[in-house]
């Protein structure tokens, strides 16, 4: 288990704290579609506010690729969060230099202010030292509180760390505590799910979890690259033709390991892939012509459930097949209804997956939802994450 210091390990009363938040989330217009990484965060916002630190709050909103981008400002973000705290947040529109050290100086205990979009500064995304100094100079600590950056080396992220002492915000912390449960306190049967377009994505967590899992349940386009690993025709289906051979390798892995792969006995199979497009559910290999594979069977999605139903842990990363377009999110469906009616200990890693849960209405009933994508697959990985490790020592 990684031990980081975190704000119960600190007095934050009467202190300038800059928080690193992920606020990346999707608009319309000016207003947020999706406040659900906004409302994450707020424990740890609440905590600092309520024993009178004076918080600055900094994210990354799109990918502005250094420049200033109206339709990606910070506005809209701050509204909502006072909103959601009903306590005024001031947002400027600076990121560093000698307007927001004023703004610091003049807070009072428990005074919100919320810097602009941290990547319209070219400097950011280099963890250039001499821009990461001067995001610290007006603060006595940092706390980051964005997991989902976490695996990025940014001036925001890692370079501030340099300068000003710097420690985990709640969620950060519960992050760090969650998975890393399901990798050094796993609960078996442990039963791992990954879906998602790509092998090449997650061929390290395939392999961690073919050492660590006793079942791997395999879904998505990924699904089809192993398939054709397995000797199957799939017509027109997607999978990567240069992971083939990987997946040979993962298939023999699998052999030779305790863990049991599973990949889909059935498919649904269209041949053009739109909204209520006509469809056929057909078995590996009966996939010819024009016909492609989009989502796992309903046979593949009642067994993947049973196994699901007598696991003591379940992990998931991926959606089963193209859930943005129905019908072809059923197999998603069925098997995040799978993982809510049972008993088992479910932790969801990021990413698509996580607006399919919502999508669902099944949030609720997952243990844990990570709001880390590709941070979430690295941290599994077995990989030190820049994020966390710049954090002090407990």
């Amino acid at each position: 288990m990684i031990k980081k210091k975190s704000i119960e390990d600190i007095d934050p009363c009467g202190k300038s704290i800059l928080i690193r938040v992920d606020f990346n989330v999707p608009l319309e217009g000016n207003k947020v579609r999706d406040d659900s990484r906004i409302k994450a965060a707020l424990p740890t916002i609440e905590r600092l506010i309520n024993v009178g630190a004076r918080l600055t709050l900094v994210s990354h909103l799109g990918r502005p690729k250094g420049t200033s981008v109206e339709s990606l400002k910070m506005d809209p973000v701050a509204n909502r969060l006072s909103e959601l705290l009903e306590k005024q947040v001031l947002k400027i529109d600076h990121i560093t230099g000698p307007e927001v050290g004023e703004k610091v100086q003049a807070m009072k205990d428990g005074d919100l202010l919320m810097l602009e979009n941290v990547r319209f500064a070219p400097e950011e995304e280099k963890n250039d030292p001499g821009f990461a100094r001067e995001l610290a100079r007006p603060f006595d600590c940092f706390v980051n509180d964005a997991f989902g950056t976490a695996h990025r080396a940014h001036a925001s992220t890692v370079g501030v760390t340099a300068y000003i002492p710097a420690v985990a915000g709640l969620l950060m912390k519960r992050e760090i505590e969650e998975l890393s449960r399901c990798i050094d306190e796993p609960q078996r049967p442990l039963t791992a799910i990954l879906g998602g377009a790509k092998v090449s994505d997650k061929i390290n967590v395939i392999r961690r979890f073919l050492e660590l899992a006793d079942n791997l349940l395999v879904g998505g386009g990924m699904a089809n690259t192993f398939l054709v690993a397995a000797g199957y025709e799939l017509g027109s289906s997607f999978f990567e033709k240069e992971q083939v051979d990987s997946a040979v390798a993962l298939i023999e892995q699998a052999r030779e390991s305790r863990c049991r792969l599973l990949l889909p006995d059935d498919l649904v199979a269209v041949e053009e892939l739109k909204t209520g497009s006509p469809h056929r559910i057909l078995k590996p290999g009966e996939i010819t012509g024009d016909w492609k594979a989009v989502d796992i069977g309903p046979e593949t999605a009642s067994r993947y459930r049973t196994v699901i139903r007598d696991s003591a842990m379940v992990v998931w990363n991926g959606p089963m097949g193209v859930f943005e377009i129905p019908p072809f999110d059923r197999g998603t469906g069925d098997v995040a209804s799978g993982i809510a009616e049972s008993s088992a200990y479910s932790v969801v890693g990021g990413g698509d997956l996580v607006a399919a849960i919502e999508m669902l209405k099944l949030s609720d009933k997952i243990s844990f939802i990570s709001t880390g994508g590709g941070a979430t697959l690295e941290f599994w990985e077995g990989k030190e994450l820049p994020g966390i490790a710049a954090l002090q020592d407990r």
